[in-house]
């Protein structure tokens, strides 16, 4: 959606700079903010860094005890304050903050260069505006708060854009997207989706198939029903019904949620 104006940023990440300023949200979800003041500004930080194995991302493992989306892959951030203030600097201040609050990431060190449009997560009724940010001086990260982050990942791109690690993940309820299995960590939904788009705009993406579909794990549908505050026993017995159902739905993968 636009470049911050008078910032220095390394050749790698030229290409993805130059294709934010034309992007258009529609590209980059189906879902977008509806025209309602209900709607809860937020931002997440995309934080990319010059690795040993070329550009990494960092990423947060949420809290399994979260009421929403619990234990899911999550690029850090959240709800805008006042004191963050308003427009794209708001934005900024907003990523930042959080980032810093989940993996105690130095602010210091990162040099915001794009702010993509907001997007909507339904779910959560939040409109999220995704910060795009060199790490130009990397510092230590790890979880600041249990109770929010579960643990703290830098991915390398390379290994996102792996063929071998892409598949379109199957939820329950129906929904086919992209997804990424890397190592133990399985990356979907909203987090994956701009995953993808990310490999697209930076020059980064290799082709993949995506008929190679796989449910969402049982861990993670655990998850959902627990944070409703389900019983045990219901938890098992609805976790086994929805994939029952996602058995016999025929969806083709159809994209970011």
């Amino acid at each position: 959606m636009m470049t911050l104006e008078g910032v220095e940023i390394p050749d790698w990440l030229t290409p993805l700079a130059k294709a934010s300023e034309e992007v258009d949200p529609t590209q980059l979800s189906r879902f977008l903010p509806p025209d309602d003041p209900s709607v809860r500004k937020s931002a997440v930080l995309i934080l990319l860094a010059d690795g040993n194995e070329g550009p990494e991302v960092l990423l947060t493992e949420r809290a399994w005890t979260l009421r929403r989306h619990a234990g899911q892959m999550a690029f850090p951030g959240g709800a805008v304050d006042p004191e963050d203030g308003v427009g794209d600097a708001g934005l900024v201040r907003t990523a930042l903050r959080e980032a810093e609050e989940e993996t105690g990431v130095d602010p210091a060190g990162i040099v915001p260069f794009a702010i993509w449009p907001a997007l909507w997560v339904p779910v959560s009724n939040f409109g999220v505006s995704p910060v795009l940010a060199w790490w130009r001086e990397p510092s230590p990260v790890a979880v600041v708060d249990p109770a929010e982050v579960a643990s703290v990942h830098n991915v390398s791109v390379h290994a996102l854009a792996d063929p071998a690690n892409r598949i379109s993940c199957l939820h329950p309820s129906g929904f086919t997207g992209p997804a990424f299995t890397i190592g133990n960590l399985y990356i979907w939904g909203f987090t994956a989706g701009l995953l993808d788009k990310l490999l697209v705009l930076g020059g980064w993406s290799r082709d993949w198939d995506p008929s190679v579909v796989v449910p969402l794990p049982d861990r993670l549908v655990e998850a959902a029903w627990r944070s409703e505050g389900r019983r045990p026993e219901d938890v098992r017995r609805l976790t086994a019904i929805e994939h029952d159902l996602s058995r016999s739905t025929g969806d083709e993968p159809e994209g970011v949620e």
